[in-house]
């Protein structure tokens, strides 16, 4: 079977879920799952599980502001793919959404699953998304194939 091949079926048996409460989640995955799916397919970058959770929670329970969204996909019902999306609760300077995290399983990396689950998101956010991506993840290519821009490196001041 060629990669092809490979893609389509993989495309074919694709369902992406849409979370908007924590009464959303599908019985066959629980928050605590998906944060250590989330955990370990985002390696190397290597974001603690208290972090992912709370990620989690800020998008379906979020302390101000309105909720954002999870999506979650799956073959047979097994997690491929999961992106966290939170609202800044801001427009204009900062845009509406803050895409926190996009992980797809190394299983499926190359079939368009992410492309799929990234495009989704975007008709799902109201308003503008930003994402914050290291200079030398390979994804980054995807998000500008996608339609996303480099406008500022992010610096930070940590306490």
């Amino acid at each position: 079977m060629n990669n092809s091949d490979l893609s389509n079926k993989t495309s074919s048996k694709l369902k992406i879920h849409e979370l908007r409460r924590f009464e959303d989640f599908p019985s066959w995955i629980r928050p605590e799952q998906l944060a250590v799916f989330l955990r370990e397919s985002l390696k190397p970058y290597d974001d603690p599980l208290p972090d992912v959770k709370q990620g989690i929670t800020d998008a379906l329970l979020p302390r101000n502001g309105e909720p954002g969204f999870v999506l979650i996909a799956e073959i047979d019902q097994q997690p491929v793919a999961a992106l966290i999306m939170l609202r800044t609760g801001m427009k204009g300077y900062v845009p509406e959404n803050l895409l926190l995290w996009v992980a797809v399983d190394q299983s499926v990396r190359g079939k368009g699953v992410g492309s799929q689950i990234i495009r989704r998101s975007f008709e799902l956010a109201d308003g503008d998304v930003k994402l914050h991506v290291e200079y030398d993840n390979p994804a980054k290519r995807l998000y500008e194939r996608l339609g996303m821009t480099s406008e500022y490196a992010e610096m930070r001041y940590h306490k």
